[in-house]
C-alpha cells in the first residue's frame, strides 16, 4: 500500500515507518525537519510538510492509500493542549481534498474523562492528573472523528508506552479506553511502541475496527 505517515520522526513513528517498509509498502513521511529522519529506503519519501495546513498536506497525500498518525503533542499544566485537534482538523481537510478516505491514529488509554477509575491508585492520582491535557485534547479529537462521516477512521489506544522492538506476543484488544482483564480491571499497563507500530499496521488488511476505537496491548 500507499502510505502517508505524520509524526514520522516520533519514537513510534519511527518503528511504524520502519515496519511498513519492511512489509513491502510504500512510504511518505510527513515531517517537520526532513533531517531528522535518519532512515534511507528507495521505497520511502521523507517530505517537509506543515500539519495544521490543508495546503500543506494536500499535495502529500494524493495517490495514498490510508494516512497513518503517531503525532504526539507535549503536557502542558499552564495551557490547554490543542495539537491533536487542531492537526485533526487540517488532516481531514487534506485527505478529503486529496479523495484519501482511509486514517488510522493512536491516542491513549484513559481518554474518556471517568475511564481511570479502575486503574492502580498511582496510575489515577499521579500519572493521569499529569497528563490530563494531552488526554483531554486526544478525547476531543476522538469525538471529533466520531462525527465525521465521510472518513475512515481508526483510533488507537495503547497503554503507557516503552521504546521497546516489536514482539510476536498476541495482541489483546478492546473497544472502550483500557483493555479489561476477567474482573474487569485494567490488564497490565505498558506495551512496547514497536508492538504499537505493529498493530496499526495490521489494520490496513482489515475493516474489524473501522469507525472505531480500540485500546490495545499485548499479553
Amino acid at each position: 500500500m500507499k502510505i502517508a505517515v505524520l509524526g514520522a520522526t516520533g519514537q513510534t513513528g519511527q518503528y511504524l515507518v520502519n515496519q511498513a517498509l519492511q512489509q513491502g509498502h510504500t512510504v511518505t513521511a510527513v515531517v517537520r525537519n526532513p533531517g531528522k529522519l535518519a532512515v534511507h529506503h528507495d521505497n520511502l519519501k521523507v517530505v517537509e510538510g506543515n500539519i495544521f495546513s490543508v495546503d500543506s498536506l494536500k499535495s502529500h497525500f494524493k495517490g495514498q492509500d490510508v494516512v497513518m498518525s503517531c503525532l504526539g503533542f507535549q503536557a502542558s499544566f499552564f495551557s490547554a493542549v490543542t495539537g491533536y485537534t487542531l492537526s485533526m482538523n487540517a488532516v481531514l481537510g487534506a485527505m478529503r481534498e486529496a479523495r484519501v478516505s482511509r486514517i488510522i491514529t493512536m491516542t491513549s488509554w484513559y481518554t474518556e474523562p471517568n475511564s481511570g477509575t479502575q486503574s492502580s491508585y498511582l496510575i489515577r492520582f499521579l500519572l493521569l492528573p499529569m497528563i490530563r491535557s494531552v488526554l483531554t485534547n486526544m478525547f476531543e479529537m476522538e469525538q471529533f472523528l466520531q462525527k465525521t462521516e465521510d472518513i475512515n477512521w481508526t483510533v488507537v489506544r495503547p497503554p503507557g508506552l516503552q521504546n521497546l522492538p516489536a514482539s510476536a506476543q498476541e495482541f489483546l484488544t478492546h473497544e472502550g479506553y483500557f483493555v479489561p482483564d476477567s474482573n474487569g480491571q485494567p490488564t497490565g499497563s505498558r506495551v512496547g511502541r514497536g508492538d504499537v507500530a505493529r498493530f496499526m499496521l495490521s489494520l490496513l488488511n482489515s475493516n474489524a475496527w473501522v469507525k472505531k476505537g480500540v485500546a490495545m496491548t499485548t499479553k
